[in-house]
């Protein structure tokens, strides 16, 4: 009897027990608790992701080309991405879905294949070729279409998850792809969920850049801007309505009721990318194998700029570090021949991985370019370099000769004595009206204006070059074509200068703080190769012997132990 009710009271306790357990595990799976336990959060969603992700209504689909026989590095980029959108789909729940698609596998048919992978190209999806080495040794070409494409209810979006930086090494630019990666897909969701777009004016009527010599880079901002060209004419309701504006190589004095245009729009918010070459150089003259003069630039924006905090100097910088110039080595008299060789006077700038508009971007190319200091004393004014030179630059004062023949003279490192010299900054705060205490009736305004002498807060980005913005132009019978920017067709490689222009005006009119994502960093922690080759038999043999080995070592002490216990 005693017996029956111990088994009794042993059996409800059980029961008991599981239940408890059970009702514990289905209230812990709704707290869905979620601990990044990991070094550089790499689980850990910035507040900026989260509160759009919340916010979501719209239905985002997301058809991902990185699955299938992959190398080790894109696998881990894989994983990076998948791990990724798990914890998007944890605050975004039914509103974003994903698939990873094998691009080997699509189609019923080769044929079928190479057409749905050429219309994937067409859509923006860049492929790539990577070598991949066979356990024999056999080196083998894979194409990888390391991309995908966003779609909602009425738009689809290509977006290209590699990073192809050619200053650095294959795992280098993995790792840059696994750390934009929420980035890259934030700004994407934006961008497709987005009704409307920022107004951008590129300002005009004083020799700036026309509509081919910025036409790749307009192209690139429709994907975030509406792009208009203006010409203020001193109407202060010029920009009424834009967000910021672009001033990019003015070669004629501005008109002082033009720079009271920019003022004003600047001390109500604006945001303004200042590409403002201080040197003007004839590059027609150079071309013919002449000697042609550098002078100051006569742009009239010198004293505005140096009240927000920029002084553009007007002088010449030469760097060791430089781009290529074609230069023709034919005798005389004979067809010509040109070859490219290093010219000091196009400096490939280096940009500090500490900015978001600057981080993980490959050197700058620049033709013709001056310094640039930060001045004033304005508390409200937060001031950063985001261009330099390199630690080996020169300088001239203007006027100064410039010759092709300079190319066949061998440098003296020893004047190349200045370093990491400042060519763009980037200011951020309440500015100072360039025209406080100064007299504007003489500007002939029709109307009254409330004029502002202090600005809210806002940023302007200044470059001492605005040849960053400007792509080369090939005239052609047909028209004019556009070359890319930042493209190098001598050394067949494509600078920074694109990004460069693209993050300045995302970190420019980023009010929400996406542009901050791109501040992320995760080490990169690469195996030493040589010592895997060196230790791979001992390992696999550790691997694989050890944990049988502990299994019999643990059960021998475990029947040693019984043995002593119950043989008494």
């Amino acid at each position: 009897m005693v017996t029956r009710t111990m088994k009794k009271q042993s059996l409800t306790r059980l029961a008991i027990t599981v239940i408890a357990i059970a009702v514990a595990a289905y209230l812990v799976g709704l707290a869905r608790w979620r601990i990044d336990l990991t070094q550089d959060k790499l689980y850990t969603l910035q507040p900026v992701t989260r509160e759009y992700l919340e916010g979501l209504t719209d239905t985002i689909k997301l058809d991902i080309y990185l699955d299938g026989d992959m190398p080790l590095g894109f696998k881990r980029l894989q994983r990076s991405l998948r791990e990724l959108l798990d914890e998007f789909r944890v605050v975004a729940g039914r509103h974003l879905q994903y698939a990873f698609i094998d691009p080997q596998k699509l189609g019923a048919n080769p044929k079928q294949r190479n057409e749905l992978l050429k219309r994937l190209q067409q859509q923006g999806i860049e492929p790539t070729s990577v070598q991949q080495r066979s356990p024999d040794g056999a080196l083998s070409q894979q194409v990888m279409y390391p991309g995908l494409i966003m779609r909602s209810r009425s738009k689809a979006l290509p977006i290209n998850l590699l990073r192809n930086n050619p200053a650095l090494s294959g795992d280098e630019n993995l790792n840059q792809s696994a750390q934009n990666l929420e980035f890259a897909l934030m700004d994407g969701i934006m961008r497709l969920c987005s009704d409307s777009l920022p107004k951008l004016a590129f300002i005009h009527g004083h020799g700036e850049l026309d509509e081919y010599q910025t036409g790749d880079i307009e192209r690139a901002l429709l994907d975030y801007f509406d792009v208009y060209r203006i010409a203020p004419n001193g109407d202060l309701d010029a920009l009424n309505g834009f967000t910021a504006a672009i001033v990019a190589g003015p070669t004629q004095p501005m008109p002082e009721a033009d720079k009271l245009v920019l003022d004003q729009f600047i001390m109500r918010g604006g945001r303004v990318l200042w590409l403002v070459s201080p040197v003007s150089v004839s590059t027609d003259s150079l071309s013919t194998g002449a000697t042609t003069m550098a002078m100051e630039n006569e742009h009239n924006l010198g004293d505005m700029l140096f009240r927000y905090g920029a002084r553009l100097n007007p002088m010449l910088l030469q760097d060791l570090q430089c781009a290529v110039i074609p230069v023709n080595v034919a005798p005389e008299g004979q067809q010509s021949k040109f070859v490219p060789a290093p010219w000091v006077y196009y400096p490939l700038m280096v940009a500090p991985a500490d900015n978001p508009i600057t981080r993980n971007l490959n050197l700058i190319q620049g033709k013709f370019v001056s310094p640039i200091d930060t001045v004033g004393g304005n508390p409200l004014i937060q001031k950063q370099v985001l261009l330099r030179t390199s630690a080996y630059s020169n300088m001239f004062q203007v006027p100064v000769f410039v010759s092709l023949a300079e190319i066949n003279r061998e440098p003296n490192q020893r004047e190349f004595r200045h370093a990491h010299v400042p060519v763009a900054v980037l200011l951020q705060g309440q500015f100072t009206s360039a025209f406080r205490n100064r007299p504007l009736g003489r500007f002939n305004h029709q109307r009254p204006f409330s004029f502002a002498e202090q600005s809210v807060p806002t940023k302007m980005v200044v470059v001492a070059d605005a040849s960053i913005i400007s792509n080369d132009v090939q005239r052609r019978p047909s028209g004019a074509y556009v070359m890319p920017l930042g493209y190098d067709r001598y050394t067949q490689q494509t600078y920074g200068n694109k990004d460069f222009v693209l993050n300045a005006m995302k970190y420019l009119t980023d009010d929400e703080g996406l542009m901050a994502l791109r501040a992320r960093d995760f080490k990169l922690r690469l195996l030493d190769r040589k010592r895997i080759a060196a230790s791979r038999l001992r390992w696999q043999l550790l691997n694989m012997l050890l944990p049988p080995a502990l299994l019999l070592l643990g059960g021998g002490i475990w029947l040693w132990i019984r043995h002593r216990r119950y043989a008494r």
